[in-house]
């Protein structure tokens, strides 16, 4: 397999978890003892730290002191997660391999999916490979939208999906691979016009593809390890899982 660097977005604030007595980032709050962040590293050391990054925005401090060995980029302010890659950009610049960006807040995702992903990028020889999963839970992820041939044509967000695309069951997971120079030329075409008004890092692979570059969707069954962590309540699941309950 050919180098690759990885991203890792935790930068986020995680609102829905905050207390009075409770501000911690959500990267950093624990299940089972560890941080959430503590379970993506590990599923990912198989890649060197020094070539792992880390995107930190609120509380960044706090995140950067509890791994300090990971170099990190600050994303501030806070304007969505081709923003937070772009961030990144020092960390990439000049770097020839593969891009795995992906989430601080996904503790349940095995490292056996990351490398399959990664090792489905090498074999397919394209620019950008997209993991895409589905979950009996309702989640509110981007849909992938295929073309009558059933390849990838765009993603949809939820908050800009129609009443049909939300029946899409096929979700997109946020989580990439990418060739690092078309990730690179495909950040700086992003833009913002969107319900949110942010530069989503689901936009890329349809850049790509009017770049004419190619673009593939590798689906695993992922089930519950499809699971982000953003309420109390996934919290409480993710630990229940962790525990094999």
């Amino acid at each position: 397999m050919s180098e690759i660097k990885a991203v890792v977005l935790a930068a986020g604030k995680g609102t829905r978890m905050m207390s009075e007595t409770n501000h911690m980032p959500k990267v950093l709050r624990q299940a089972c003892g560890k941080p959430l962040l503590y379970y993506v590293l590990n599923a990912l050391d198989f890649i060197p730290v020094k070539n792992t990054v880390l995107v930190g925005g609120y509380m960044k401090e706090a995140v950067f002191e509890a791994f300090p060995e990971y170099p990190n980029a600050i994303q501030e302010p806070q304007l969505g997660t081709g923003h937070a890659v772009q961030c990144a950009r020092a960390h990439l610049e000049g770097f020839d391999g593969t891009v795995l960006v992906c989430y601080g807040d996904m503790p349940l995702l095995k490292k056996e999916v990351y490398q399959g992903l990664l090792a489905a990028h090498k074999d397919n020889g394209v620019s950008c490979t997209m993991l895409s999963g589905t979950s009996e839970e309702y989640l509110p992820y981007g849909r992938v939208i295929r073309d009558e041939n059933g390849d990838f044509l765009r993603i949809v967000e939820e908050r800009d999906c129609d009443e049909e695309q939300k029946k899409i069951r096929e979700l997109n997971v946020g989580i990439y691979a990418f060739d690092c120079k078309e990730l690179l030329a495909c950040l700086d075409l992003l833009k913002n016009d969107n319900a949110q008004s942010e530069y989503y890092l689901t936009d890329v692979p349809a850049i790509m593809r009017s770049r004419g570059k190619r673009v593939a969707v590798y689906t695993a069954e992922l089930n519950e390890q499809i699971l982000g962590v953003n309420t109390p309540e996934q919290l409480l699941l993710t630990e229940r899982i962790l525990r094999g309950e």
